[in-house]
């Protein structure tokens, strides 16, 4: 049992949370917001009035503390990241010794949560408003343009409320040509673009086809797009095309990017909390025996009419309803709307209703918890399950960065250490 505080020690904790806090770019409300507690409690451990247990500090410290850049020694190359999202693109480049020096995104909760976890540089918002000019030269692009447009479930609302898709889409569709505007300006020496399955079919495939011939007749890149699923990857099917251009006609081919052996892939039971399983305390998620908190279990009222919509369209023969899986099992896509209801994947449990996933199993399930990576989650439950929806799944970016890699490096990246080393041997 850990001993009690003193005075002085209670009084270096406020100064510790404040320091968490402002670093962070946290208000008070919001920092009550992770921590699961009141802003009047927040204040108290500020004064120095009380302090939170050290299971709570310990989990706060875990979450806000500024994380380190994965880029090692001297970067191979540079890429900007556009549409950045909360940064799984750039996770995947960075793995390869690539420097992200330019970053564009729009969504301010968004933009919160890669300043927690990389907070190296300034992010730019909407690149509408961006004049090439003002982004540095690179030698990879990388962009997640926005996929609602394409989406099955954004094209379905959009012509349930009679609104334009696709490129008609004057607000997101069209994001797609400021993509091609720097390509243009920039050339650099290669590109990696994802978004959803149903761009490949939207509008009869002529959506896709306009991509394909900007990218390559127009721009004169050497265009390989493929639809790849990350389920060797993480427990979960989710189909993402990806789309890569180079500006040499070089022998990239998707069999060179490495998928793990079936017996390797995980199920669900590699990243649900357990007793059992060895984690960082969380209070905002978990509970002192390191199950799900209570909140995370649907209602009664929600339960019910889950069940009922699902029995309404079997009835129909339609294929809607919940996915209810366990440790065993493999999740359906995660969604941007998860956070409604939860519905794509609930969670079985020993007894009673089911449960959510909680924000941190999203971040285990799209691959930012990797190895000794633990995410920063900075924002509310709501935005948290929006951004991992909307993200893509790192491991599998990894594997498709180490493909693109032998055709990216250039000689003029080589570690400082080896270019001395060359010019001593030629002072000799």
């Amino acid at each position: 049992m850990p001993s009690p505080r003193t005075k002085t020690n209670t009084a270096d904790v406020a100064t510790e949370i404040r320091d968490l806090r402002t670093r962070s770019g946290l208000s008070q409300p919001q920092f009550a917001e992770i921590a699961a507690c009141s802003v009047t409690t927040v204040k108290r451990w500020e004064a120095g009035k009380c302090e939170p247990s050290d299971l709570a500090l310990s989990g706060l410290r875990s979450r806000l503390e500024p994380k380190v850049s994965v880029v090692r020694e001297v970067p191979s190359f540079r890429f900007i990241d556009l549409f950045a999202g909360i940064g799984g693109l750039r996770l995947g480049f960075e793995s390869i010794s690539g420097q992200c020096v330019f970053t564009s995104e729009w969504d301010v909760h968004s933009q919160r949560t890669y300043r927690a976890n990389f907070g190296d540089h300034h992010i730019a918002g909407d690149i509408v408003g961006i004049a090439n000019d003002d982004i540095p030269e690179h030698d990879v692009l990388l962009a997640g343009f926005p996929c609602q447009p394409f989406s099955i479930a954004g094209v379905s609302k959009k012509n349930s409320l009679g609104r334009k898709h696709g490129f008609e889409c004057e607000t997101q569709g069209t994001l797609f040509f400021e993509v091609e505007r720097i390509l243009e300006a920039h050339r650099p020496k290669a590109f990696l673009l994802e978004n959803v399955k149903n761009l490949k079919g939207h509008d009869g495939g002529r959506t896709f086809d306009v991509i394909m011939r900007t990218l390559g007749e127009k721009l004169g890149y050497h265009v390989r797009s493929k639809v790849l699923n990350a389920r060797p990857f993480v427990p979960q099917h989710r189909e993402r095309i990806f789309i890569v251009g180079f500006r040499d006609d070089v022998d990239f081919t998707w069999e060179d990017v490495t998928i793990p052996p079936q017996s390797e892939w995980p199920t669900l039971g590699d990243i649900l909390h357990s007793k059992h399983r060895e984690e960082t305390p969380e209070e905002r998620f978990v509970d002192t025996r390191g199950g799900a908190l209570g909140k995370y279990v649907l209602t009664d009222h929600l339960w019910r009419y889950l069940q009922d919509y699902a029995a309404k369209h079997r009835a129909k023969g339609n294929g809607f309803g919940f996915g209810l899986v366990g440790p065993k099992d493999i999740a359906r896509t995660l969604s941007a709307r998860y956070y409604k209801d939860g519905s794509e994947i609930l969670i079985k449990r020993g007894s009673g209703n089911p449960r959510r996933l909680t924000p941190r199993e999203c971040a285990r399930l799209m691959g930012f918890d990797r190895g000794v990576r633990q995410w920063t989650i900075p924002v509310s439950d709501t935005q948290a399950y929006r951004q991992f929806g909307n993200s893509v799944v790192v491991p599998l970016v990894e594997a498709v960065a180490r493909a693109m890699r032998p055709h990216i490096v250039d000689e003029r990246y080589r570690p400082a250490r080896r270019q001395l080393s060359l010019e001593l041997v030629a002072a000799d």
